[in-house]
């Protein structure tokens, strides 16, 4: 490749969404680097995964200091130099709170965590800036106009261009854009949090005044449940699986053998069917489903090897089958759908307002 050439970027038919209120396009669907890009996958493997990502529209690139003990920034940060893409072709996304030493001041949202904090990631993913940072956790321990200033430090050293949250509370988020407007600030525009046919709650509940009042956007992880939406539990725990091997899934493996995991497996038998009848695979179903969602922004694909993230992909072909009577039909078998927040016979707000 001759200097200053890079390789092609074409959307390759991929649905792009504003993140959040922002300005920023996102594709539908981007690859993450938890606990595979750097843990249990490193070397050329980390390669042909987010080569393949680049060269089926996916141009987002999600990772975190605490990924792998930072090396799943590395990892991505040296194979997107040596495939020598342009950096303003790319959304990096990297997240700040649990640091790689163990001093008092070495993790969480103060002040100085959060640059010093940043700068180390900059320097592990070889980047001059990353498009979106997320605060990992809300940290209680800190007044949120220190992590709102210190946010927006960030931001105007051109580190970051937006600012998001990572598994908050509606109400820290709240919080967070009532300090921003009142001091002129920049608010965060996104929430990264787990979202899936077996996690409802928070994304499709809790998060809901968020939506319509700040047009907050969500980048979710998580999307197939750990791979119990895949099907692959259906007839138990495989060798070299999730549930199998990683310790923080030990929990969810011994679960599945009660009502309530046997329970989850009927269902996804259940869906398996309607994936069926649509020509389609249930993990591409579920993930369709979750792009169904007019409130999702992006969708994170956690994959151990090209292969896998072309068989995620397929969401795309079966996104336009779904019609409402397979939403409905979805419901029937979930029977998880969040109840609404009682209006105690409140009449309905100015149609006009943002709530």
């Amino acid at each position: 490749m001759a200097p200053n050439e890079y390789p092609l970027y074409e959307t390759k038919g991929m649905p792009f969404r504003r993140l959040g209120p922002s300005g920023l396009r996102v594709p539908l669907f981007s690859l993450g680097g938890w606990l595979t890009l750097g843990g249990s996958v490193t070397g050329d493997p980390v390669k042909e995964i987010i080569q393949t990502a680049f060269e089926n529209g996916i141009n987002m690139f999600d990772t975190a200091e605490a990924y792998a003990k930072g090396k799943s920034e590395i990892e991505m940060g040296r194979v997107i130099k040596e495939l020598g893409y342009k950096r303003s072709d790319l959304i990096i996304t990297t997240k700040i709170f649990w640091g790689l030493r163990s001093g008092p001041n070495d993790g969480g949202l103060s002040r100085k965590h959060v640059i010093e904090g940043t700068e180390a990631s900059l320097e592990r993913l070889q980047m001059a800036y990353v498009d979106v940072i997320f605060a990992h956790r809300c940290d209680r321990t800190v007044p949120m106009e220190e992590i709102v200033r210190a946010f927006n430090y960030v931001i105007q050293k051109g580190w970051a261009f937006y600012w998001g949250t990572s598994e908050w509370s509606a109400q820290e988020v709240e919080e967070a854009h009532h300090i921003a407007t009142k001091l002129n600030l920049i608010a965060p525009i996104a929430e990264q949090c787990e979202h899936s046919m077996f996690h409802r709650e928070r994304p499709e509940k809790e998060y809901d005044a968020l939506y319509r009042k700040h047009g907050y956007g969500t980048t979710l992880f998580s999307p197939l449940a750990g791979g119990l939406l895949t099907g692959k539990y259906n007839d138990g725990i495989p060798e070299g699986s999730r549930f199998a091997t990683e310790s923080m899934f030990k929990s969810r493996a011994e679960a599945l053998a009660q009502e309530e995991g046997l329970a989850k497996i009927e269902k996804v038998k259940k869906l398996t069917k309607i994936a069926d009848r649509l020509d389609s695979t249930p993990t591409a179903l579920a993930l369709a489903w979750l792009a169904k969602n007019p409130n999702t922004s992006t969708i994170i694909l956690g994959v151990s090897s090209a292969a896998q993230l072309l068989q995620n992909l397929e969401a795309l072909k079966v996104l336009p089958k779904i019609t409402a009577d397979h939403l409905a039909e979805i419901e029937e078998i979930l029977e998880n759908k969040p109840a609404p927040f009682p209006t105690n016979s409140r009449p309905a707000l100015d149609i006009y307002g943002k709530l």
